[in-house]
């Protein structure tokens, strides 16, 4: 298991000769998210839409957004496959009725308080004109498919053991990480993945030792990135604060739209890189918790955090990890987007560098992991 993600790195040693990254990534512009293409009048897919939704409420009442949008994804790509294999004589149920009615479920669980905005929204969906593939659709028999389905991965997700498992006590001494007496953050730290066979699966190398040539390299980068950040940068550190997931929906949902993917497509992508995400995430704490890697700040206490810093441990970056499992599954769905997909994958991790919270070795790292957690969802499936 332990050579899986070793061979990766070795990989990345070559890469980060350049920097793993643009030659002069300290002082590289913020990547446009949008699509290179004009957007057309066609309307999004009910998949993407609720997605949207679901990030619009992560923006208004925080939650564990990678979570959340897991189970939703994976319910409305159930769903989705449940409607188009329903038929009754000449009928057949709505995959968007089935989208629309898992989301419906799955967000009210996560968001009781906007239960009423939803259930809004929805009437809306009901009361729209089908178009293309859904005129003669039954949407209501698609909504109680979707229902039912979502309630199932409901029950499902309420096992997986999510911040349950204590990390156990960080060791004391130089080199290691030290709380700041707040809760540590626990991430995906002893869930049940979706795809990896067991936590540990894709677990990093140990980092480099502090002290060493390479530590006080990257060190030295932060700080001087903290001594003399630009204005771009902070935008940069912010616009990807304090998570990659609503960042990266946005990307996926306007490739989506830009090439106007159907509903099970749309189910598919959007199932498959949130959950390669919650599998990075788990690897990516098993790491932290293995190593307990002192931050940038509390070695150098004159970097400062424009951003705020996380209490748990820097090594590898939990951002990053989610960045290389986006990565991995949106270039696998959108082969020409590749430059624009890996460049914001860059961006993701040097906001983090920018925010003076990690080294570019946590970067690398975790980039890694994301994309080995990625490839494995690719090849395993499962979530049929």
């Amino acid at each position: 298991m332990r050579s899986r993600i070793q061979m990766l790195g070795a990989t990345l040693v070559v890469a980060s000769a350049c920097h793993d990254g643009p030659t002069n990534a300290s002082r590289s512009p913020a990547v446009d998210i949008a699509p290179r293409a004009a957007a057309t009048e066609a309307p999004s897919t009910s998949t993407v839409r609720w997605n949207r939704r679901s990030v619009a409420l992560f923006r208004a009442r925080g939650g564990d957004v990678g979570r959340i949008n897991s189970y939703l994804s994976i319910a409305q790509y159930r769903a989705v496959l449940a409607a188009q294999a329903e038929r009754h004589g000449q009928s057949r149920a709505s995959a968007a009725g089935a989208a629309a009615g898992a989301s419906v479920v799955v967000l009210k669980q996560f968001y009781p308080l906007d239960a009423t905005a939803i259930d809004t929204q929805l009437e809306a969906q009901r009361a729209e004109s089908p178009l293309g593939a859904e005129i003669n659709a039954d949407f209501a028999a698609g909504e109680a498919i979707g229902r039912a389905v979502a309630a199932s991965v409901l029950a499902w997700a309420a096992s997986d053991n999510y911040v349950q498992t204590p990390p156990g006590t960080p060791p004391v001494g130089e080199g290691f990480w030290v709380s700041s007496g707040a809760p540590i953050v626990r991430g995906g730290f002893g869930a049940r993945p979706f795809f990896l066979t067991s936590e540990s699966e894709l677990r990093a190398a140990p980092p480099p030792a502090f002290g060493s040539a390479r530590y006080l390299a990257d060190l030295a980068e932060v700080r001087a990135i903290s001594d003399s950040r630009t204005a771009e940068q902070l935008e940069i550190a912010r616009k990807w604060a304090p998570f990659a997931n609503p960042v990266w929906s946005g990307v996926a949902a306007d490739l989506l739209d830009k090439y106007h993917r159907s509903e099970l497509e749309s189910a598919r992508t959007l199932a498959y890189a949130n959950a390669a995400e919650f599998d990075a995430i788990i690897a990516c704490w098993d790491s932290k918790f293995t190593y307990w890697f002192i931050r940038p700040s509390q070695a150098d206490p004159g970097i400062t955090l424009p951003i705020g810093l996380p209490n748990h441990p820097s090594y590898p970056s939990g951002h990053s990890c989610a960045d290389g499992a986006w990565r991995g599954v949106l270039t696998d769905a959108f082969p020409s987007e590749r430059v624009l997909i890996e460049r914001l994958e860059q961006e993701g991790g040097m906001s983090r560098i920018y925010g003076g919270i990690h080294y570019r070795f946590d970067i690398e790292t975790g980039h890694a992991i994301g994309r080995a957690a990625a490839r494995l969802a690719l090849e395993r499936r499962g979530l049929e």
